[in-house]
C-alpha cells in the first residue's frame, strides 16, 4: 500500500494565545519538525495542511495544502486526500502538528488494520485519537459531501460512518496533544513522556 502523510496544522491556536502551533519550539525544534521527522521514514511523501501565508513554512520543504473551506481538521484531511489522489497513492496518514511524538510504527500498524479499504485510527490509554488516522484516498468524495452537507464536521463521526478500525497502541504518551502553553511547558520539562 502506498501511503503519503498530511500534518494537520490549520487550527487557530486559540488555547495557545493565537500562536502558530507548527512553529512552537520543543527541545530546540519546532513541533512541525518533530512530527515531520517521525512521519517521513514511514511514508512516501509528507505535506502540511495549513492556512495563511505558506512562506512561513518554506524552511521545511513540505507542500502546503490550504483548506478549501475552514471547517476544522476534516478540511485538512480532505486537502490531504485530494493531494494523495493527485499523487496516485492508496491512503493518507493524518497526524496533528500538536501531537509531536507519533510512534515509529504508526503507518505500518494502521495500514495493516485498514487493509486499504477502511479508515483506521489510533487509540491509546482508553482514548480515541481520530485525527491520527489512515484514510483511503477513495474516501475523498464522501468526505467532500459530508463537509458540504452542513453536518457537524467531527472526525469521529465521519470515521465511524465509514467503518474506521481502532488500532490500540501501548504508549498513550505518544499521542499527547500540546493544546495549551501549560502542555508545552510540561513537555519541555519532560513531564509528558
Amino acid at each position: 500500500m502506498q501511503i503519503d502523510a498530511v500534518i494537520l496544522a490549520g487550527g487557530e491556536g486559540r488555547r495557545m494565545g493565537g500562536a502558530d502551533k507548527a512553529l512552537l519550539v520543543l527541545e530546540g525544534r519546532s513541533l512541525l519538525a518533530h512530527v515531520a521527522g517521525r512521519l517521513r521514514p514511514q511514508v512516501g511523501r509528507t505535506a502540511l495542511s495549513a492556512n495563511g501565508d505558506p512562506a512561513r513554512f518554506a524552511a521545511f520543504d513540505l507542500p502546503v495544502l490550504p483548506d478549501a473551506r475552514p471547517l476544522g481538521p476534516l478540511a485538512g484531511i480532505l486537502s490531504g486526500l485530494g493531494w494523495g489522489l493527485a499523487n496516485g497513492v492508496d491512503a493518507i496518514l493524518s497526524c496533528p502538528v500538536d501531537a509531536p511524538f507519533p510512534p515509529a510504527d504508526l503507518a505500518a500498524r494502521l495500514a495493516a488494520a485498514s487493509g486499504g479499504s477502511h479508515p483506521a485510527h489510533a487509540t491509546a490509554g482508553g482514548r480515541m485519537h481520530a485525527a491520527t488516522a489512515l484514510w483511503p484516498v477513495a474516501l475523498a468524495p464522501a468526505l467532500a459531501a459530508f463537509l458540504a452537507s452542513g453536518a457537524n464536521p467531527r472526525i469521529a463521526d465521519f470515521a465511524a460512518a465509514h467503518g474506521s478500525i481502532a488500532v490500540e497502541f501501548p504508549d498513550a504518551a505518544a499521542f499527547v496533544n500540546l493544546n495549551t502553553t501549560g502542555d508545552l511547558a510540561a513537555a519541555t520539562a519532560g513531564r509528558v513522556r
